[in-house]
């Protein structure tokens, strides 16, 4: 082998080997989810542990992506979100884009955009470096988590089960998430504790 080539060929060995153990690491449906903390757009920390004993809801979230625009500009979203502002619930935004991106946005726009679209996350997080991202293994805007009382992931995947962009579709969804948070709110196990999500990739660096 060329020694010229070796350095180069092994950092891409190395790049990939850390890609494959972080995917392997990621968080699974029933299991313990990875605990984080991450700083929300007043730079204060908030980490996942801060809200042990209840009920988590995770949306991964892009402004940019028209999938995320369905659900926002239709009101959806914020509807849930309002739904499920109880005592027992929290819900978390995290926005895992690249700051290099196009679509990053800073924190004083999107503390503008939250109050346009009169969104109602309890706290929105940046997650500029994507660890977190991608400790949960997050691939579209929006994937959706839920994390029970106890600390458990009980279900990932799409927000509902009408993969395409058009506002109209949400009427006739199937809604994942309300199904899940409805049952595990309800101590019952979680019908459909996976789907397959759908989007805009995420925009990791």
């Amino acid at each position: 082998m060329n020694t010229n080539l070796r350095t180069p060929i092994f950092a891409a060995l190395a790049v990939f080997a850390l890609a494959g153990a972080a995917v392997a690491n990621a968080a699974s449906v029933g299991q313990r989810a990875p605990d984080f903390s991450l700083s929300d757009l007043n730079g204060k920390a908030v980490k996942l542990s801060d809200f042990k004993g209840k009920h988590v809801v995770l949306e991964w979230h892009n402004p940019a992506c028209p999938f995320v625009v369905k659900h926002y500009d239709s009101g959806n979203m914020q509807s849930l979100q309002n739904k499920y502002d109880a005592k027992d619930t929290v819900w978390l935004s995290i926005n895992s884009t690249n700051p290099s991106h196009q679509d990053y946005m800073a924190a004083d726009k999107l503390k503008g955009y939250i109050a346009d679209k009169k969104a109602a996350p309890d706290n929105y997080m940046v997650d500029a470096d994507g660890k977190v991202g991608q400790s949960y293994n997050a691939k579209t805007t929006p994937h959706m988590y839920i994390i029970n009382p106890a600390g458990m992931l009980v279900y990932a995947g799409a927000i509902d089960d009408k993969r395409g962009s058009k506002q109209e579709e949400i009427k006739t969804a199937k809604n994942f998430v309300v199904a899940a948070l409805d049952e595990t709110r309800a101590g019952k196990p979680v019908t459909t504790a996976s789907t397959t999500p759908y989007g805009c990739s995420v925009k990791y660096k």
